[in-house]
Order: structure tokens, then C-alpha cells, then sequence
């Protein structure tokens, strides 16, 4: 519940490798996170699987220069490009990076093992190519931050208007239980990245966290099924918001050297 894609951690950590900011043996942990491990299969001048050191070896030999966030959704191809087969895993995995001078991409194929209470996960990237193109809706983070204010403004006051215990002091302790988990696990955005980049992580993960507990059965007040559709209508947009402003947050790094 209420995890950073590792789509996310891959582009925050790989940006920062790149720049020569941190070490592989720093950035490479970081990326894995909990799973057991990563490997990457299909990358040009590789056969077979390779772990996930070399791969980004590899990728900055091949040219390289950063790391684009894409968080597509069916109807919302959030942060690609292209080619279709691309977009098409892409959006069943629900998330995918776009390589910048490399014309490449990254899928994870997430696999499970173990017995129950001690599943083990393991990723495996696959590498595609890509159309260099701008990425699809995704905002500056000038735009990101007012529009997730708006949209934090928005859902409180629809959710309350339909009677949706979500909005209120359950919600409001289910925020903050979350964030004391994720400021006692890790910091997310890795160095390099402005400080408003972060504000809008943060932010875009409240809003993301009050979409997700208002759905949750246990916080809502609606039980029909009109008032569970009318919910799911007044937050499909703040959903969206929320989603937008996540990209242009781990996206950051890249735009500003782009512009600098």
C-alpha cells in the first residue's frame, strides 16, 4: 500500500549515478530497495540477463545522459513516447523509465516466490526501444504543485459533500501513520534533485495516500452502489493530478539540466 513505484527508484538513483553524484554501491541498493534482486534483459551488446551494475554500465556507454519517469494509466499514456509495443507493456506494468540519449526503455517484470509471510521479489527489466519524442502530459513542477494544492482542496470537499469518512480524522491518522513509515524507511529522491522537487513528492504522495484511503472500505461512508461510483468519479481526476505531479517530480533532475 502507498509504495513508490520502482520505476521511481530506478530513475531517482539511476539520474544521480549518472551525474556522478553517488557511487553504484550507493545507488544500486537503493534502487533494488526490498526485493531481492534486479537484473535487465535485452540490452543492446548484452545476451541474456545482466545484473543491474552493468546494465547502468552499459546505458551510459551507449549514450546515456538521464532517466524520465512514465506512470501510464489506460486512457492516460502519462510520460511516453512511444513506439506502441513499448507503450503497451508500459501500461500493463503501470509504470516504466524512459532513457534519455539512449532511445531505450525499461519495463520491471516483477516475479514472487516463497511461502506466505516470507515472499521473496524478484525484478526483471526489460530494455525496448524507444521513440525519441517529448513525453505525453507531463507538467512542470511550477504546475504540478498548484494544481496538486487544487486537487488536496478539491477531494476534501467532494468527499465530504458525499459522506465519505475519508476525509476526515480516520483519514487524517491513516496520513500520518503513513508518513512516519516513509520518513523512517528512506529518503526517496536521490541527491541532485531541488528542493522543490521534493516539496512536490511529498505532496503528490499526500494526495495519492487520501485517494487510496477514501477507497478503502474501511474509511468510506458510502456503502451503495451510486455513492461508491460517484466517489470513484470525483477522484478519478485527483488521481490523475496526483500521478502527474509524482512524474514531474522524479523527472525533475533531467529538465533542468535540459534547460541549463
Amino acid at each position: 500500500m502507498l509504495e513508490e513505484p520502482r520505476s521511481g527508484r530506478l530513475t531517482a538513483w539511476g539520474n544521480a549515478l549518472f551525474a556522478g553524484l553517488v557511487p553504484p554501491d550507493d545507488a544500486v541498493p537503493r534502487i533494488v530497495g526490498g526485493d531481492e534482486a534486479h537484473r535487465v534483459t535485452g540490452l543492446p551488446g548484452e545476451t541474456g540477463e545482466v545484473g543491474l551494475t552493468l546494465a547502468l554500465g552499459r546505458l551510459r556507454a551507449l549514450g546515456a545522459t538521464g532517466l524520465r519517469l512514465a506512470l501510464p494509466a489506460p486512457g492516460h499514456p502519462l510520460g511516453l513516447s512511444g513506439p506502441p509495443e513499448f507503450n503497451a507493456r508500459a501500461l500493463d506494468a503501470g509504470e516504466a523509465v524512459v532513457v534519455s540519449g539512449a532511445a531505450l526503455g525499461l519495463v520491471p517484470e516483477v516475479a514472487e516466490a516463497g511461502p506466505e509471510g516470507d515472499v521473496h521479489r524478484e525484478v526483471l527489466w526489460h530494455c525496448l526501444p524507444v521513440r525519441e519524442a517529448p513525453p505525453v502530459d507531463v507538467p512542470s513542477l511550477g504546475e504540478a504543485e498548484r494544481e496538486l494544492a487544487e486537487a488536496l482542496r478539491e477531494a476534501t470537499g467532494t468527499l465530504t459533500r458525499l459522506d465519505v469518512a475519508g476525509s476526515g480524522p480516520v483519514a487524517d491518522a491513516a496520513l500520518a501513520a503513513y508518513r512516519a513509515r516513509a520518513e523512517a524507511g528512506r529518503r526517496v529522491l536521490a541527491p541532485g534533485y531541488p528542493p522543490r522537487a521534493v516539496r512536490v513528492l511529498e505532496l503528490a504522495q499526500r494526495v495519492a495516500a487520501l485517494v487510496e484511503i477514501a477507497h478503502g472500505p474501511e474509511h468510506g461512508g458510502a456503502v451503495s452502489a451510486a455513492a461508491m461510483a460517484a466517489r470513484t468519479e470525483a477522484l478519478r481526476p485527483v488521481e490523475r493530478t496526483a500521478r502527474r505531479a509524482k512524474v514531474a517530480a522524479y523527472n525533475a533532475y533531467v529538465e533542468e539540466r535540459e534547460r541549463r
